[in-house]
């Protein structure tokens, strides 16, 4: 990765931990907890979508991907939680 694609897919990770964590209200870790979640959510999403068959492209694409991944871990994490 560039240091610019690097820098983008961390914000991206960043806001869309956030906002995973609004959305599973409570879930929010932290700067870092929120991109971690992100990140790791990011990787998650991308790879559920593509054996979906879903792509989405630009910008707000890549957020909603890493946005659907990072809900989808917070969740499975409350799920390990509960046990």
């Amino acid at each position: 990765m560039e240091g610019m694609s690097l820098l983008w897919f961390l914000i991206i990770g960043l806001v869309a931990g956030w906002l995973a964590g609004l959305v599973m209200k409570g879930s929010g870790m932290g700067l870092i907890g929120n991109l971690i979640v992100g990140v790791i959510g990011a990787f998650i999403g991308g790879w559920l979508l593509g054996v979906l068959g879903v792509s989405f492209g630009g910008l707000i694409g890549s957020l909603f991907t890493a946005f659907i991944g990072a809900v989808i871990l917070l969740w499975i994490a409350s799920m390990v939680r509960k046990t």
